[in-house]
């Protein structure tokens, strides 16, 4: 079995963070933490992992169910686009670290996100 050394100039495609997802009392009640490649989505991350986070749009970045707000590491994962600003500026309970986790791709570094109470879905309810 290969496995690359830390000075291995492919490192970095065999790095799996860890996302640390805060308690919710819906997805996770106790909390959880999983493990994805990097690269992955947050959300996709999540869905493979038995935490189904709402995404209404299929992951196309057109709502904002999958709203996450990142606790540690937000700056690992990328600047949002202009689409992901103007979705996050209708999320429910927006904060400075919001995202959608559709859009937010995993670094190698370890997150912790907090999924919130609530989400507005804007095809389902008419707004």
């Amino acid at each position: 079995m290969f496995l690359p050394s830390d000075n291995d100039e492919h490192t970095h495609l065999f790095a799996m963070p860890i996302i640390k997802i805060l308690p919710h009392v819906e997805y996770c009640p106790q909390g959880a933490q999983v493990q994805a490649p990097a690269g992955t989505s947050i959300c996709e991350a999540l869905l493979d992992n038995g935490v189904n986070i709402e995404h209404a749009c299929d992951m196309s970045a057109a709502c904002t169910t999958c709203h996450v707000v990142v606790r540690e590491g937000y700056a690992s994962l990328g600047e949002p686009d202009e689409t992901e600003e103007d979705l996050l500026d209708r999320a429910w309970g927006l904060e400075p670290q919001s995202r959608l986790s559709c859009q937010a791709i995993l670094s190698q570094q370890d997150v912790t996100i907090e999924i919130p109470r609530y989400s507005i879905n804007h095809a389902k309810e008419n707004h």
